[in-house]
């Protein structure tokens, strides 16, 4: 085994959006760095989105997420990285040189062997059950969105979204774009989650937000046919006499993220429960490095936010990783790392980003505690 595996100073799971940032600023410090990702194509979450990004010009502002996920794979291959893909991860064993990381790859188990890791895993959609739930038709918003935006498939004629957080607006409007008529919006809350700005556009072009609804029952043979909601009471429970149905062959489904964190779990590290984190997440410290000496965590397996921040925490990830690899002196690693900072917080501001920011401060504390 040892005479066939690869080997790199920096190993990083995950070629999205924080797994590519934390291979180029590891390149960048002059380390052999290999990107591991289980799909076909890099870039993760990058390559469905066709909405121009918010924020600051530092934070690509008016820049698609595809062309962000092309100017990113260009700066890895420029600089060295090595990406597998089709390379489901599969195992991590301690060594006394690191770690080695086993994957499959084209029918065949393969392993690398790297100093650090990094694990950028992303995140998975959050499931919702409902009498009907099982019939074809019924799909993650994310699952819609891939087959628009990279598939260019209709995944159907009149759907209904469940959930206004910004996944729930920006895809439902993307299908409008599409040619999708979207019936409605239902949200179980009393208020959208999701940015205005986006809501506004959904209302504008005609379609209903129905907060403190929710979807009761799907009907249909083989396939959708109809969608049931109703009114929420005080209890969350469905209110009797409220019931709507609206005739669709689509159900998406946008109720939340959950942290992909099976691969830290494996390794070991130790976790806290944070909801609006989306669950159980692995601590970590300022530098992302989680309680297992030398393995960092970066982007949405730490709590699912903007691809911007994954971004930035796959910058962090990336430069602490050189840094303790001896690549970037302690003086320039340290302004690095507080621009870095600076720039997440920038991307905190707000309303939405002030409750991130809580919450990862709530993270950040649970590492200065005694395990």
């Amino acid at each position: 085994m040892e005479g066939s595996m690869k080997h790199a100073q920096i190993v990083i799971v995950g070629a999205g959006p924080a797994g590519l940032s934390a291979g180029i600023e590891a390149a960048k410090a002059g380390a052999s760095c290999v990107i591991l990702d289980e799909n076909a194509k890099p870039g993760g979450q990058l390559f469905k989105q066709i909405h121009k990004f918010f924020g600051s010009w530092e934070h690509k502002a008016g820049v698609r997420g595809y062309t962000i996920g092309s100017r990113l794979l260009r700066e890895t291959e420029e600089l060295g990285v090595e990406t597998l893909l089709d390379a489901p991860v599969y195992g991590l064993f301690p060594d006394e040189k690191g770690i080695i990381v086993s994957y499959m790859k084209n029918g065949r188990e393969e392993a690398v062997l790297g100093k650090k890791l990094i694990l950028a895993t992303g995140s998975t959609e959050n499931a919702l059950a409902f009498p009907g739930g099982t019939l074809p038709g019924v799909m993650g918003a994310g699952c819609a969105q891939t087959m628009v935006n990279v598939h260019r498939v209709l995944p159907g004629k009149r759907a209904v979204m469940v959930g206004s957080g910004n996944v729930g607006l920006i895809v439902a409007y993307q299908l409008m774009q599409a040619g999708t008529d979207v019936a409605v919006i239902v949200e179980a809350a009393p208020l959208v989650g999701g940015y205005g700005v986006h809501a506004s556009k959904i209302r504008r072009a005609g379609t209903p937000i129905l907060v403190g609804h929710t979807i009761t029952a799907v009907q249909g043979k083989t396939t959708v046919e109809a969608v049931s909601i109703a009114e929420l009471d005080a209890d969350f429970q469905p209110r009797a006499g409220t019931e709507k149905t609206f005739e669709a062959d689509t159900v998406c489904v946008a109720v939340g993220l959950s942290p992909l964190t099976e691969l830290a779990w494996m390794a070991g590290c130790d976790f806290t429960y944070i909801p609006s984190l989306g669950g159980h997440v692995p601590i970590h410290n300022e530098n992302m490095e989680t309680t297992v000496a030398g393995l960092y965590a970066a982007g949405d397996i730490t709590g699912s936010e903007e691809a911007s921040t994954a971004m930035e925490e796959g910058r962090l990830a990336g430069i602490a990783a050189a840094e303790s690899l001896g690549l970037i002196n302690k003086d320039e690693a340290k302004k690095m790392k507080v621009a870095v900072w600076a720039s997440m917080n920038a991307l905190r501001t707000g309303p939405f980003g002030q409750k991130r920011t809580e919450a990862k401060a709530q993270l950040l504390e649970s590492a200065r505690r005694p395990q």
